[in-house]
């Protein structure tokens, strides 16, 4: 964490363009306390507005005069005009910067709408993950995460039974149902985040039907959307019936990409989010064909693209990154993730390596949903030591900012609900329960706290 937030505080953090706001700069102790009655020299730049001393008709420095309340906090009223980074600064009697903090204003599209961390890809011991469904989520909120999806391969009942696992005690993680789906035939991965039934459960010789069965409680949320169960051979012949609609070119694997597109439009049917997975993983070469990935990129078939995530050597995320701004250049959008698809949540230098920021107006799987579908998300590689981000750049900018002045204050109050939540799912003690019941709440609090609206 930079030092000046762990000795200042600064808030409201985020504000609408035109609205006046009061900031406070609250000092974090007596080593950092602003001396009453004096007088203190506060400036307010937009960091896109040039070098003060080249460009001072653009007017990007505001001063103000201010003395410290009666409780100790600095305030100053202004009007942000423009959406960008803001740095207010104090300076001393000689003219110098003594203390830098950061403010950031948003034009209306993303007023009302929050930040967001999670995952939308990762493992348990169901499938070839290492621990339990319910201690992964738990693991994933210590670490900072506002939200994951567990997606086993094959299977869609662990994600229940990780929502099942906290159903009695209020939480501010939200758990999406779930799967990675592998179908016959075709071996595209693809993640079904957030659909209300499973796609693996609707053919016959899958790991869900295997393991729970038909047994609709076990392959949805919503019985009712939930289709009938098929054998592996009508699913085949639905397949291939799809392909001379498909116009698919010569050269590209026709039922495989038909398959794609049924599984797909099953993902849609159950209001998921489709997520087209790691085409650059090195499984023994690349896991899927370059032409391919061009095609699928190109036609668009999925809700998302998985653009960072996985691995940590380059070739998997570099190549995803650069294929993404390829087709945006080319003229060709489509939403962008990032996702860990972790095996593991302790001790596995994987386990953080991609992520994905939602603004969203709620963290709620459909509220997450529509948001990332509208391209309200930017996913996040920290392959390295600085992270990079993938996205649209004026979110990427946002982002960047929430991460230098934001999310290390979130993640401080999600490691003590994550902690809980472990204890919770492993001794189901009532010292845990209590202690999650005192907990929910306080990030909901933070953020009314740090964003203006």
């Amino acid at each position: 964490m930079k030092k000046e937030l762990s000795y200042y505080d600064i808030f409201p953090k985020v504000i609408p363009v035109g609205k006046q706001v009061t900031l406070t700069v609250r000092p974090l102790g007596a080593h950092a306390a602003f001396e009453q009655g004096r007088e203190y020299d506060l400036r307010i730049h937009g960091l896109d507005d040039g070098e003060l001393r080249n460009y001072p008709d653009r007017n990007n420095a505001f001063c103000f005069a201010v003395t410290p309340d009666a409780d100790g906090c600095l305030r100053v009223s202004f009007t942000f005009g423009s959406e960008q980074e803001y740095y207010v600064r104090l300076y001393n009697e000689e003219g110098r910067k003594s203390l830098q903090l950061s403010v950031y204003a948003v034009n209306s599209d993303l007023v009302g709408r929050y930040p967001f961390l999670g995952d939308l890809h990762m493992h348990t011991c169901r499938s070839d993950g290492s621990e339990a469904p319910a201690v992964v989520a738990a693991n994933y909120r210590r670490m900072g995460y506002d939200f994951t999806v567990i997606s086993d391969h094959q299977r869609y009942y662990p994600s229940l039974e990780a929502i099942a696992a906290y159903k009695d005690v209020s939480t501010d993680f939200a758990i999406i149902p779930g799967e990675e789906i592998h179908l016959p035939d075709n071996d595209v991965h693809i993640v079904n985040f957030g659909g209300e039934y499973s796609v693996n459960g609707l053919v016959d010789c899958t790991s869900q039907i295997a393991e729970r069965g038909t047994d609709k409680k076990f392959r949805s949320i919503n019985e009712s959307a939930c289709p009938e169960t098929m054998s592996k051979e009508a699913f085949i012949a639905e397949v291939e019936a799809l392909i001379p609609g498909l116009n698919i070119p010569d050269g590209i694997e026709k039922y495989t990409y038909a398959a794609c597109v049924w599984i797909f439009n099953h993902i849609k049917k159950g209001n998921g989010l489709g997520i087209f997975c790691h085409p650059y993983w090195i499984s023994n070469v690349f896991q899927v064909p370059v032409s391919f990935t061009e095609y699928m990129l190109e036609q668009k078939p999925f809700d998302a693209f998985e653009v960072f995530g996985g691995e940590s050597y380059y070739q998997q995320n570099g190549f995803q990154g650069l294929a993404y701004y390829e087709m945006r250049a080319k003229g060709c959008d489509f939403p962008v993730v990032g996702s860990s698809d972790s095996h593991g949540s302790v001790n596995n230098p994987n386990a953080c390596v991609a992520k994905t920021i939602v603004f969203s107006p709620e963290n709620e799987r459909t509220k997450l949903i529509s948001s990332i579908k509208a391209k309200y998300s930017v996913a996040l590689d920290y392959m390295s030591k600085e992270y990079r981000l993938a996205g649209d750049f004026r979110l990427a900018r946002y982002a960047s900012f929430l991460l230098e002045n934001y999310f290390e204050l979130h993640d401080e109050l999600c490691y003590e609900e994550g902690r809980l939540m472990k204890e919770y799912c492993t001794l189901g003690s009532e010292e845990s329960r209590a202690g999650l019941e005192a907990a929910h709440g306080r990030t909901d609090a933070m953020r009314k706290k740090y964003f203006a609206f």
